[in-house]
């Protein structure tokens, strides 16, 4: 009998899911296997659920080559807000081998997700940002920003201070408490403009159903990093002097984030990007230091992938997980 193996989150963090240094270098190498032809992806599929724009399910199919051997489907849905115990996003991803179709398993992904989010902003901002950061301003207070917070403080351990906000207080608490024996000083802000004050990066990751981060955000050498659902005005984006994204595809027609809609509604050109993560990160494109910039992470599937055929292959040495009947 053929067997699949299941990988909770639990499972996941056993084998390997929390590691920084494997996620960075996943990010680096489907890149390299994205240029080369060996990895690929497709527009997502996007089914809404109900009135809120926030509220979404998304089929994100690809495939990486290389090691990772694998082709897959990460199915998420987003709520707006959790609803009872449950978290506001749930997500699975399924995972054949590349090479000859045969299933492999699944795992419990949204952990996934956020690890391979952060890591994605990691190596950009070492290299929109290669001569170092000393302060950064963290917006939002959910999941991903505590991830980010994590990623932070694991590859920038010189930081001076992270400066937080949110749009509740009280939501900021447990980050604080996170990192509360940290030796960067981790400061809370009740209102966002003084949270950027003194902020070389902007890490902006909220599900702020309206854009509320304005033009007087965008500073000379400061970098604005959209990870979030649509926090960034328009005009934020115009008066930045330099539009980087993790890539531009498909998504463009589809996507909530502020970029897209910008793209959408006729008033951004995508010939204004002036680099995209396999630029960044093959090409050693570099902007000038006193630039202003903006990042805008899409998120892109495929890192998804090479994730969990990652964790899945390391569960699979370690025998972790639950084993279910297959074929």
């Amino acid at each position: 009998m053929s067997t699949i193996r299941h990988l909770s989150r639990q499972d996941a963090i056993e084998a390997g899911a929390l590691d920084w240094v494997a996620a960075v270098e996943d990010i680096h190498a489907t890149i390299r296997l994205l240029r080369s032809g060996e990895a690929g992806m497709v527009a997502e599929s996007v089914m809404p659920l109900g009135a809120d724009p926030r509220n979404k399910a998304y089929g994100l199919p690809a495939f990486v080559g290389g090691a990772y051997d694998a082709a897959g489907l990460k199915w998420t849905v987003h709520r707006a807000e959790p609803i009872g115990d449950l978290p506001s996003i749930s997500s699975t991803t399924i995972i054949n081998r590349l090479s000859d179709g045969a299933p492999v398993g699944s795992v419990e992904s949204a952990l996934l997700t956020r690890m391979r989010t952060a890591a994605v902003s990691a190596a950009a901002i070492k290299a929109l940002k290669p001569d170092g950061i000393r302060t950064v301003a963290l917006l939002g207070a959910g999941a991903h920003a505590q991830t980010h917070l994590d990623m932070l403080l694991a590859f920038f351990p010189g930081l001076e201070a992270i400066h937080l906000w949110n749009r509740t207080r009280a939501n900021l608490d447990p980050l604080i408490e996170q990192v509360r024996h940290a030796s960067t000083h981790v400061r809370p802000h009740a209102d966002w403009h003084e949270a950027l004050a003194d902020a070389d990066v902007v890490i902006c990751c909220t599900s702020a159903p309206q854009p509320f981060l304005d033009r007087s955000a965008v500073r000379p050498g400061r970098l604005i990093m959209q990870v979030g659902f649509h926090e960034v005005m328009f005009e934020t984006i115009t008066a930045t002097d330099l539009v980087t994204v993790d890539l531009w595809g498909d998504f463009a027609e589809k996507s909530a984030k502020s970029l897209f809609q910008m793209y959408r509604a006729g008033q951004f050109s995508p010939e204004r990007v002036a680099a995209d993560l396999p630029s960044l990160l093959l090409d050693g494109w570099q902007p000038p230091a006193d630039a202003s910039l903006y990042f805008s992470s899409f998120g892109l599937n495929v890192f998804d992938i090479a994730f969990a055929a990652r964790v899945l292959a390391r569960a699979n040495d370690l025998n972790i997980g639950t084993l279910l009947p297959s074929i």
